[in-house]
C-alpha cells in the first residue's frame, strides 16, 4: 500500500483515517455509483476493512463527490408501472372504495354544524368560490335572513334580538352597522348578549343614538372643516 498524504488524512472518532492518492482517486471516480454499490468495489479492490460504510459515504460528503442523484422524479419522466395493473387481492378488494360510492361521513346539503364562535352553519347547494365544490357551508341565520331581506348592505351585519346565536329565525335578527358592535359587546356599557332580557331593548337604543349622535358629529365637522 502506498504511504499516505496529508490529502488522504480523514478523522474519525478521535483518530485519522488515512488513503492513499490511488484509493481517493478511486472513490472520486465512482462517486456516482450507488453509495453500496461503490463502496463494495473499493474494499474489494483495496481490502480496507477498517473503512466503515458510514466512514465512506462521510468522506464523499466532506469532499462533494456527489452522486448526482437528487431522489426526485425527473419532469417528463415515465413511472415504472405506467400501464400496469395492480394484482387483485380479495382482502384489499373489500375495502376498496366502489365506483360511484360515498364516504361515510359525506355532508350532504341541509347538514348543520356549530362553529367555535357559537353561530351555526349548513350546507347549501351553492358552488364553493374557494374549491369550486357544488356545495359550501354558510351563516344560516343570514342565508335565512337574505331569503326575506335581501343581502346585508355593506358596512353591516346581522345581530341576534335575544343574543342566542343558534336562533336563526329571521325575525331574531337584525341589521345594524358595524359600528355598533364594540358598543353591543360592552366595550363602554354592559354587553347586550350577557344582559336580562328587559335591558336588551334599551341598550340597543342607546347604542343607536349614540352612534348616529357620533355620525352626525363627524358630518357637520367635515362640513365646517
Amino acid at each position: 500500500m502506498e504511504a499516505p498524504t496529508k490529502r488522504g488524512r480523514e478523522q474519525m472518532k478521535g483518530r485519522w483515517i488515512q488513503y492513499t492518492d490511488d484509493e481517493l482517486e478511486f472513490i472520486e471516480q465512482t462517486s456516482t455509483l450507488p453509495r453500496r454499490q461503490a463502496y463494495a468495489a473499493f474494499r474489494e479492490k483495496f481490502d480496507r476493512t477498517d473503512v466503515s460504510l458510514n466512514n465512506y459515504k462521510a468522506l464523499c460528503k466532506r469532499k462533494g463527490w456527489l452522486t448526482g442523484r437528487t431522489g426526485q422524479f425527473v419532469k417528463g419522466g415515465v413511472p415504472a408501472n405506467k400501464g400496469k395493473k395492480m394484482p387483485y387481492n380479495a382482502n384489499r378488494a373489500r375495502t376498496q372504495f366502489k365506483k360511484g360510492g360515498m364516504p361515510h361521513n359525506t355532508k350532504f346539503a341541509g347538514h348543520e354544524r356549530i362553529t367555535r364562535d357559537g353561530y351555526v352553519e349548513i350546507s347549501v347547494e351553492e358552488t364553493n368560490p374557494h374549491t369550486g365544490f357544488g356545495r359550501r357551508y354558510v351563516q344560516k341565520h343570514r342565508w335565512l335572513w337574505e331569503k326575506e331581506n335581501g343581502p346585508v348592505p355593506a358596512g353591516h351585519c346581522l345581530k341576534s334580538v335575544d343574543g342566542d346565536k343558534t336562533n336563526t329565525d329571521p325575525s331574531n335578527w337584525i341589521c345594524i352597522p358595524r359600528a355598533l358592535l364594540p358598543r353591543l359587546a360592552g366595550r363602554w356599557t354592559q354587553g347586550y348578549d350577557e344582559a336580562p332580557a328587559e335591558l336588551k331593548p334599551v341598550i340597543l337604543a342607546t347604542a343607536k343614538l349614540e352612534h348616529r349622535a357620533r355620525e352626525e358629529g363627524r358630518r357637520g365637522h367635515k362640513e365646517t372643516g
